[in-house]
């Protein structure tokens, strides 16, 4: 396990069967590790795995293969005592605010129900602090605590959810797509709210996400995925600085940029053909099917996760050593 990392996700694999042989490759070889205190985001198109790959992580689903490493113990090999005190320490933040929150329990029933199954708190008087501190921390008041989750708006039931997420005191959250159900003018302050947190209560997340303009924002690294399999990995402002993997481009193509007269002048990277389906994956590189300069070898060889630049990884034929690939796609994409 490297160094200052908290957790580490070795070749994980979650496959679905669907009957008569057929195999739904959700997530198929994912492997990074995440440092003490950081946030580690995950994007790529909707179907791409990365909810699933949250929810393998925490055990909400049992891998196919692989391991999911946490401060040194494996978590999917967790039975019994060891597994429940684990669940403290790890948990998560759902996308569907209005269907994660139960409807017929108030706020206060709600978060204290983790504290209930734990035997966090008995004295009802010192849990119901705890309660009204945790809704303050997350923006909300302690009126709020005897009320139904279809009293507040999307904003409010995410702080909701998120208060419920931090009423163990846990280290580490998986926070999946916690913004994609929310207004735009939510967004941020959900986000903000998440920074906030962490810096207050030195918490470490993985942030799962389709919009990489708020994934900028929020994480310190950032994992690409396509169909199941992580194709490009660095630091935030390096991926939108020097993006190398040709998805990876695409999508950061796609971003508007809130100047008309640059928008009108950049020239955008236009994925053809849909995202194949993970149940029959493309042989050799997953992304050959929509990729502009797909190569020879690309067609029967899975490309190997590579540190092509210091701490920046992708994987990608065009960055071998054996291949003038390089070259030819930052001549094509204007890098220098």
């Amino acid at each position: 396990m490297g160094k200052d990392a908290l957790l580490e996700v070795k070749n994980l694999k979650k496959h679905f069967s669907l009957g008569k042989e057929r195999i739904l490759k959700a997530v198929d070889g994912v492997s990074f590790q995440i440092k003490k205190g950081e946030t580690f985001g995950i994007v790529g198109e909707s179907g791409c795995g990365k909810s699933t790959a949250g929810r393998t992580i925490i055990g909400l689903y049992d891998r196919t293969e692989g391991e999911v490493i946490y401060e040194g113990e494996n978590v999917h090999k967790m039975t019994g005592k060891e597994r429940f005190a684990f669940q403290r320490k790890m948990q998560m933040i759902f996308q569907d605010p209005y269907a994660s929150l139960n409807p017929r329990s108030t706020v206060r029933e709600i978060i204290s129900e983790p504290m209930e199954v734990h035997g966090l708190y008995p004295d009802k008087k010192e849990r119901l602090e705890r309660i009204y501190q945790l809704l303050e921390d997350v923006g909300l008041n302690r009126d709020h605590a005897n009320r139904y989750p279809h009293e507040f708006s999307g904003g409010q039931r995410q702080r909701i959810g998120i208060a419920r997420a931090l009423s163990l005191d846990p280290e580490f959250i998986i926070a999946d797509e916690p913004i994609s159900a929310l207004d735009v003018s939510v967004q941020a302050q959900v986000v903000n709210l998440l920074k906030d947190l962490q810096r207050k209560k030195g918490l470490t997340f993985l942030f799962i996400a389709h919009d990489l303009s708020m994934v900028k924002h929020i994480s310190d690294r950032i994992g690409v995925m396509y169909l199941g399999n992580l194709v490009e990995q660095t630091a935030s402002t390096n991926l939108y600085k020097n993006p190398l993997h040709p998805y990876t481009q695409a999508l950061l193509s796609a971003i508007p940029i809130p100047d008309p007269d640059v928008e009108d002048r950049r020239e955008r990277m236009i994925l053809k053909g849909e995202l194949p389906s993970p149940i029959n994956p493309p042989s050799g590189c997953v992304f050959k099917t929509r990729c502009p300069l797909a190569m020879d070898a690309c067609q029967t060889v899975k490309p190997e996760w590579q540190e092509a630049e210091a701490d920046h990884f992708v994987a990608c034929h065009l960055y071998n050593k054996d291949t003038d690939g390089r070259q030819k796609y930052s001549q094509a994409m204007g890098i220098k």
